[in-house]
């Protein structure tokens, strides 16, 4: 039987349906029913499933989608559309793919199995483009419905045997014998077919099929979104837009359909995050001016280099915030090494000069004691307050971590009680019940994305009053996403490095490829030490033991082939003993002690130790001015941000810096890919973007937080920049006029639920 071809209609767009998976609809499932009565809507978005479908079923959505109410199972929205009567690409299909193809059966063959008992059934379709194999264990009964010729939908997980793509007991509907595709198809849903996720035990077609049952019952949805809104953008109602995106009339009414529901998610958003900094507003805060001869103007003239326009464009902007009667909340974000630490310690001086004291919250106690080392050297005698020599305007600066000593602890803990460190440094132990202030007014908290919503209010309940917010942030994040992300915040961007910073040279170090790099590599790390600077090699993990293969194959380190994992314990005695031999290294990780990481980047910082191998703990805020090179090793296993703050830490001083990304992946590879991405461009901001649309959109939401479902399905940061913006913009107007949406309760109900989403507890900057 010939291979029907018909005619291919215009797809959805692309951007909005970028899966290559096609699917059909059912002609009957055993599990579903018809909602009871006289054919009349009686079910609304809150009713659960079992409602309108059987409990069996019910319990499959509820367990693998996440699906327990009607409004849940309309906002599992399709992927994308098949076209009615378009065979499905077989070809497109990849290995892992969930999938739903309309094909036609070619051959099919019943056999024994070698080596057990049994037979097993293999049944080739096609669509014209290539085949792929259905296989049936035991179940050779089959073969009299599965005949040559017949055609039908097939759907399952796509996996791969001896070079062919298969389907192995995968859950078929068939055409009945007779019956013209086209009419067939039409029969199981309208002309243009939804692709929702599916799962092996619920396929595309079944849950098309729950879908048409819930529509058909539902009573009419109430709008949430005020109408002049709607108007504006011509959107359907919220009632048409989940109806048309589950059985569009046409591509067009699809498209626009989702267009509305993604732009009531970004509008939520902007709504939550307009009301939460309206909030803020009508919090008091301590209002700090800027002193005139104080402590700022003290360190301002000891400074011994000019800020850049952006350091004092920014302290400007904070300077502003905090002389208002409300608290600060301030994002402030720049590449690596653009002079954040300067910026937020103008603003912790601010604040000391009026009485009160800051608190510097950093995510390791490397970074810590790395901001103690940076600030005091900054301040100098200013940071010995009340001691012999120290200056009028002097304070103190303190530290306080997890495992440091106990007499250091006890007296930092007395310092930060009754005020004479106007300056706390420390880790996740700031936020113990121990730990005190005499007058905290202003909170800095380094690399946020670190820390979780009630670690920063721990933190904020030992002021007297709201204190400031000032947030830092090294890795630059694209405009929308910091409107989304962070649109309770005010957002400040330091772009301009300060003068006399060195460019860094990035080159990626393809060992399989061409393994004498490698030994290049180690010889560029003796010229550097040779010329008086030295190097960072950082290794993805700390021991070989901490993956199954513990005995690491160290001849990597030397050229020769292995898939093994660099580990700092195994990488710094094999270099010690061959390539680097005579070079003195020293290794730094998170299993050392407080004291020994303390003494370890003391004695780097002093040039004591040529070579230091480290794992990612010298991520963020280490700044040694000599060390002029890094090799990371194995770099295809750190993200884009991640490696492009670890170079950071190079080109600090007068002489350029250089990283090596060494890589045992393939030429073409995705990893590779991103790795050459890292190597082009110094432009934080442009890999940002890169790796946002490397990862899921949970990771920058903050939905994978939770483990939860979140109201965010269809939103995409970087994609709906505009929407985004739109909804903003919309959100702001409407609050002015009305910020308590008295008049507007339907939207303020579904504020609520967003606000208990507990992937926007992520979103909870404030």
């Amino acid at each position: 039987m010939p291979i029907p071809v018909f005619p291919i209609v215009k797809r959805a767009s692309e951007a909005l349906f970028p899966y290559k998976i096609r699917v059909g609809n059912p002609q009957s499932f055993q599990d579903l029913k018809p909602h009871k009565g006289e054919n009349k809507p009686v079910a609304t978005l809150e009713n659960k499933v079992s409602s309108v479908i059987g409990d069996r079923t019910a319990k499959v959505l509820e367990t693998t989608f996440g699906v327990k109410n009607i409004g849940d199972l309309m906002r599992h929205y399709p992927r994308r559309y098949m076209v009615r009567g378009e065979l499905s690409d077989i070809s497109a299909l990849r290995e892992g793919d969930e999938t739903t193809i309309l094909a036609q059966i070619y051959s099919a063959t019943n056999r024994p199995m070698r080596g057990r008992k049994g037979s097993m059934l293999e049944v080739v379709v096609t669509d014209g483009t290539d085949k792929l194999s259905l296989t049936f264990f035991n179940q050779a009964w089959r073969e009299k419905d599965l005949k040559v010729g017949r055609q039908g939908l097939f759907a399952g997980k796509i996996g791969v045997f001896n070079n062919k793509k298969q389907l192995t007991h995968p859950d078929y509907e068939l055409i009945p014998d007779g019956s013209d595709v086209d009419t067939a198809v039409e029969g199981f849903a309208g002309k243009y077919l939804p692709v929702y996720p599916a799962s092996a035990k619920l396929p595309s077609w079944k849950i098309s099929q729950c879908v048409e049952l819930a529509i058909g019952s539902l009573e009419d949805v109430e709008d949430f979104l005020p109408e002049k809104i709607r108007e504006k953008h011509r959107y359907p109602t919220l009632h048409q837009a989940l109806v048309q995106l589950h059985q569009p009339a046409d591509l067009e009414h699809a498209d626009l359909a989702r267009e509305r529901l993604t732009y009531d998610e970004a509008f939520l958003l902007q709504s939550l995050l307009v009301l939460r900094r309206n909030e803020l507003k009508k919090l008091n805060s301590t209002v700090i001016k800027k002193v005139s001869g104080g402590l700022l103007d003290s360190f301002d003239k000891s400074l011994p280099f000019e800020l850049t326009a952006g350091q004092i464009e920014v302290s400007k902007e904070i300077e502003s915030d905090l002389a208002q009667s409300h608290p600060m909340h301030r994002l402030l974000q720049g590449e690596v090494g653009s002079g954040k630490t300067i910026v937020a310690l103008r603003a912790m001086l601010s604040v000391v000069d009026s009485g009160g004291q800051a608190a510097l919250l950093a995510p390791t106690e490397v970074l810590a004691g790395q901001h103690l080392r940076t600030i005091t050297k900054l301040l100098g005698e200013l940071a010995q307050g009340g001691m012999l020599g120290g200056n009028e305007n002097a304070t103190r600066v303190v530290l306080l971590t997890g495992s440091q000593s106990a007499l250091a602890r006890k007296e930092s803990l007395a310092m930060a009680a009754d005020g004479t460190a106007g300056i706390v440094i420390g880790t996740h132990a700031l936020l113990g019940e121990k730990v005190a202030f005499k007058n905290l007014g202003l909170i800095v908290v380094d690399e946020q994305h670190r820390f979780g919503v009630e670690q920063r209010d721990a933190l904020k309940e030992k002021a007297i009053l709201p204190p400031h917010l000032l947030v830092m942030t090294a890795t630059p994040i694209p405009r929308t996403v910091a409107m989304t992300v962070f649109g309770d915040l005010d957002v400040s961007t330091l772009r301009e490095l300060p003068l006399g910073r060195q460019p860094i040279t990035t080159h990626v170090v393809p060992v399989k490829e061409k393994p004498h790099y490698l030994e290049r590599t180690w010889e560029r790390i003796k010229e550097e030490v040779a010329q008086g600077h030295q190097a960072y090699i950082v290794a993805p993990r700390i021991s070989a033991n901490e993956e199954a293969n513990a005995d690491a194959d160290l001849d990597f380190l030397f050229g020769e082939e292995t898939d093994e994992i660099s580990a700092v314990e195994e990488l710094a005695p094999a270099l010690a003993q061959g390539a680097l031999r005579g070079l003195k290294i020293a290794v730094l990780h998170g299993r050392l002690s407080a004291d020994e990481k303390e003494q370890t980047m003391q004695a780097f910082s002093n040039g004591e130790i040529d070579v230091l191998v480290s794992t990612t703990v010298i991520e963020v805020g280490v700044d040694v001015a000599n060390a002029t090179i890094m090799v990371i090793m194995d770099a295809d296993r750190f993200g884009v941000s991640q490696l492009h703050q670890l170079r950071g830490r190079v080109g600090r001083g007068t002489s350029p810096g250089l990283c090596l990304l060494v890589t045992s992946t393939a030429d073409e590879s995705p990893a590779r890919e991103r790795l050459d991405a890292v190597a082009k461009t110094l432009d934080g901001f442009e890999l940002s973007r890169i790796d946002l649309e490397q990862r899921r959109e949970g990771d920058v939401l903050g939905a994978s937080q939770s483990g939860t479902r979140s109201h965010l399905r269809l939103l995409r940061v970087l994609r709906d920049e505009a929407l985004i913006e739109q909804a903003r913009e919309d959100a702001n107007d409407l609050i002015a006029l009305e910020n308590d949406l008295k008049n507007y309760p339907a939207l303020k109900i579904e504020l609520a639920k967003l606000q208990q989403d507990q992937a926007v507890d992520y979103l909870d900057k404030g």
